[in-house]
């Protein structure tokens, strides 16, 4: 089996899994938004929280500011991300109550 087209510009990963919600090789749709990001955590099982850090303008002082969030993501067995790996991340279908990404690429 192999990896099939998911859509997105990603390097598909070289280990093969039977996960269903696994973008690569089940079949789990992707969407639009796709992010990078660093790993914070991987403890739960097969989910990883990734941090990512952005810019936000503000028009009174006519600056940016940093600004991080936290997201969820599906990490399947074929990727397999640990803690302090930067990683693209999928937006699909929600997962569960807090997962609505899956983890496509280990950069």
């Amino acid at each position: 089996m192999t990896a099939r087209n998911i859509g997105i510009e990603a390097k598909p990963p070289e280990k093969e899994c039977n996960d269903p919600k696994c973008a690569w090789h089940g079949k789990l749709p992707v969407r639009k938004k796709t992010f990078i990001g660093k790993v914070v955590s991987a403890r739960p099982f097969k989910t990883v929280v990734v941090e990512r850090e952005f810019l936000h303008y503000i028009p009174k002082y006519e600056r940016y500011e940093k600004r991080k969030s936290k997201l969820y993501a599906h990490n399947p067995e074929c990727i397999n991300a640990k803690e302090g790996d930067i990683v693209k991340i999928a937006e699909c279908r929600k997962l569960s109550k807090l997962k609505a990404f899956v983890v496509i690429e280990k950069i």
